[in-house]
């Protein structure tokens, strides 16, 4: 069997394909804090988040005695159709629920659904596993007051890089719990899905500080909640994975993908061409595109089609 990569990759005018390869031609590669002084002065220069109009409501997430911070933002013209659970990205050490609120604002009003953000603890003051209990526990909230609180119990959950891990580990922990199929549908973007270095995949990124800053007091990475692709995978919901073909975490979410499948899920894989990791952050219309299909699918999730 030959199978060119190509053939997987999203259906995308060719003006986009251009556009991107000049957009990422023109700049410097990024890559992540190398250390603690690097985190630092990364945190230092995040700007202050541009508030979404209507702005978010902070709220706190109980479950069993756990509290974490969210962050509601409900459609500005109704109640909602459904909810949707975002976890942010950073590299489980950078970031805040707070710079989702545009996106978060535009996806609630796009799709009629409240879009929920989650300010789980960061690394590596909290490292593993603080990050995934305070996501279980934002999960558990809905799944336990969502008809009340918003009066629908349609979820979704989401979330980009290390937003993405935690969206799927947060599913295996409901799953253990028996309650992962509450949520209609998962849609992730560029997740790392292997810190153990054991796979050809999670080698790509074994020196990279996220993972000991994160995860570095682990003995076994291989553990499902700190690296889910070694995860029992069956029984989880309908899952979008949408990564680009430039981007070090392809070959992990191409052997996600294939786990879901081989463990009989529904799973749809998207790769965008010439997109490095992040790329649905940056200002071309690939991610416009891209993030519009995530839209158009979770749309789908909500209204039962």
């Amino acid at each position: 069997m030959r199978l060119a990569l190509e053939a997987l990759f999203a259906d995308v005018p060719a003006e986009q394909v251009e556009e991107a390869r000049a957009f990422y031609a023109s700049r410097p590669a990024g890559h992540g804090p190398a250390g603690p002084g690097e985190l630092a002065e990364a945190r230092a220069r995040r700007p202050v988040p541009r508030p979404a109009d209507p702005p978010a409501v902070e709220e706190t997430a109980e479950t069993a005695g756990t509290r974490v911070p969210v962050r509601i933002l409900t459609p500005s013209d109704g109640p909602p159709r459904g909810v949707h659970l975002e976890i942010h990205g950073g590299g489980f050490y950078l970031g805040s629920a707070a710079p989702g609120d545009v996106g978060n604002r535009r996806l609630a009003d796009a799709l009629g659904v409240a879009v929920i953000g989650v300010d789980y603890r960061l690394a590596p003051e909290h490292p593993w596993p603080a990050a995934p209990e305070d996501c279980e526990t934002a999960a558990l909230w809905l799944v336990e007051r969502a008809g009340a609180l918003f009066g629908t119990s349609r979820l979704t959950i989401g979330g980009r890089s290390a937003g993405a891990t935690l969206a799927l580990t947060t599913l295996l922990r409901l799953k253990a719990r028996g309650a992962a199929g509450a949520f209609r549908g998962a849609a992730l973007r560029y997740g790392t899905y292997d810190l153990s270095a054991r796979t050809p995949a999670g080698r790509r990124i074994a020196d990279e500080y996220f993972l000991r800053a994160y995860a570095g007091h682990v003995e076994d990475r291989t553990v499902p909640d700190v690296s889910p692709v070694y995860g029992a995978l069956d029984g989880l919901p309908p899952t979008l994975l949408v990564v680009g073909a430039a981007d070090v975490l392809l070959e992990d979410n191409l052997a996600l993908a294939a786990r879901l499948s081989a463990a009989g899920n529904d799973v749809e894989l998207r790769i965008y061409p010439e997109a490095p990791h992040g790329f649905t952050g940056h200002p071309t219309a690939l991610a416009r595109t891209a993030l519009t299909g995530v839209e158009h699918w979770l749309g789908e999730r909500h209204t039962g089609r």
